[in-house]
C-alpha cells in the first residue's frame, strides 16, 4: 500500500468519503492482488502491469470509482456512466455498494491487463 494514497484518504474532510474510499481501495486489492498504487493528478490510481485498472476521485458531494478496460463488462443497469472503455460509479453520502460484485467487475476488467 502506497503511503501517499493512505495520506490522501486520511486527509478527506468528510468521514463518509474516507470510509467509502477505504472500502473501494480494499475492493481493488481483493480483485488485483499485486496492484500498484500511485498518486497522479491528485487522485489515487491503481495499476496492473503498468496499465490503469481503477481510480478513486472525490468531489464536494461524491466519491467516484472508475474501472478501466471496461468495454466487455456486463454492468448493473443505471449504476455506471462513461464511455465503453471506462465506467464510473458515483457514490454519495449514505450510498452503499456490493463489494463482491465490484471485486468481480474489477477482476474481469483487469484480467487482460
Amino acid at each position: 500500500m502506497n503511503p501517499e494514497v493512505t495520506d490522501f484518504i486520511e486527509a478527506l474532510k468528510e468521514p463518509w468519503q474516507g470510509e467509502l474510499s477505504t472500502n473501494l481501495r480494499e475492493v481493488i486489492h481483493q480483485a488485483i492482488p499485486n496492484v500498484h498504487e500511485r498518486m497522479q493528478y491528485k487522485k489515487p490510481h491503481f495499476l496492473k502491469n503498468g496499465k490503469y485498472a481503477a481510480v478513486i476521485s472525490t468531489s464536494k458531494n461524491a466519491v467516484s470509482f472508475t474501472i478501466f478496460n471496461a468495454a466487455e463488462l456486463e454492468l448493473p443497469e443505471g449504476k455506471f456512466d462513461g464511455p465503453p472503455e471506462r465506467k464510473t460509479l458515483k457514490l454519495h453520502e449514505g450510498d452503499t455498494f456490493d463489494s463482491e460484485q465490484l471485486v468481480s467487475l474489477v477482476s474481469q476488467a483487469s484480467c487482460s491487463l
